[in-house]
């Protein structure tokens, strides 16, 4: 196998849906600061907070977005400062022209006074004000603003890498947890079953006392209700999911969806523990200790898994 289907192979970094980076490039006379910020969202969500004279440029802009990211409300920010022009605002002095006539116009047609003009309502007009002098972005500016997006793209993920990595090692400590959890739940089942059927027995003794009953019908009942009060299912299963839920942490790449449905089972079979192991003493309350702290750490784990992506 050579070197490039080895990498291929190798699976994706996790990563968490929240993230921050920042990119300066140049290009000639203009500086350009691209930043980019991610938030928990369910799907790829792209915004971008960029002057007009970047709309052409948006779409192969979303595309490398795309193409690096898979999940999030994304905001991307682009400033370009240039060294040479006007410094601050810009007046659209054709604009101001044009208005200025349009006044004058109207103050003739209607016997206004003209000198009522209201530059302040003008000034405010859409467009009369520019953040800097309109020119169109040339090729070097283009490839240096695309340039800056992809730098920041891969720092976020880096950054991005490196809180999941954090958040995976949390989850498999509570998931660790869980598996010692059903461990013990698997001894004490094993001495809970013939204490559930003993105390079962007597108190259908003593209901039944002044009937006359068959023993071996009363042994066939007692033994149908302590089945139906067997966890041994719901233990098996949660020690799967625990497992299934080890391979899925491990493995890396996009699992947020893929957890949550494994943390509903999970909890699903620790629900079902606490319903049936009420009435057998102190080894009950063992159970239910057992299964609420699993369903503590289930919930941690999920809280957990809401932040990768």
């Amino acid at each position: 196998m050579n070197s490039s289907q080895s990498t291929a192979s190798q699976p994706a970094p996790a990563r968490s849906m929240t993230g921050y980076a920042q990119v300066r490039e140049s290009a000639g006379d203009a500086e350009i600061v691209l930043t980019v910020k991610t938030v928990n969202h369910r799907s790829l969500d792209v915004h971008f907070h960029c002057s007009s004279e970047l709309d052409a440029l948006e779409n192969e802009m979303r595309a490398l977005v795309r193409r690096k990211l898979v999940r999030g409300h994304i905001e991307v920010r682009v400033t370009i400062t240039r060294a040479s022009g006007q410094s601050g605002p810009a007046l659209n002095k054709e604009l101001l022209a044009a208005y200025v006539a349009a006044f004058r116009e109207a103050a003739a047609a209607h016997g206004a006074e003209p000198r009522t003009l209201d530059l302040n309502a003008a000034l405010s007009l859409p467009g009369m004000l520019t953040d800097s002098e309109r020119r169109e972005l040339d090729a070097e500016t283009n490839r240096a603003i695309l340039s800056a997006l992809s730098k920041a793209l891969d720092n976020l993920n880096r950054a991005r890498e490196r809180e999941a990595a954090d958040l995976v090692v949390a989850m498999l400590r509570h998931n660790s947890a869980i598996r010692l959890s059903a461990t013990e739940l698997a001894a004490i089942r094993s001495r809970a079953v013939p204490l559930f059927e003993a105390r079962l027995n007597e108190r259908l003794r003593e209901l039944l006392r002044s009937q006359t009953v068959d023993p071996q019908r009363l042994a066939q009942e007692v033994a149908m209700l302590v089945d139906r009060s067997d966890i041994t299912e719901e233990i098996a299963r949660l020690e799967i999911h625990a497992g299934q839920l080890e391979a899925l942490l491990n493995g890396g790449g996009e699992m947020g969806k893929k957890l949550d449905f494994l943390l509903q089972e999970m909890n699903r079979e620790t629900n079902t523990i606490l319903s049936k192991t009420t009435g057998i003493g102190e080894l009950g309350l063992r159970i239910t200790e057992l299964a609420l702290g699993t369903k503590a750490d289930i919930e941690k784990i999920r809280e957990q898994s809401l932040n990768l992506e």
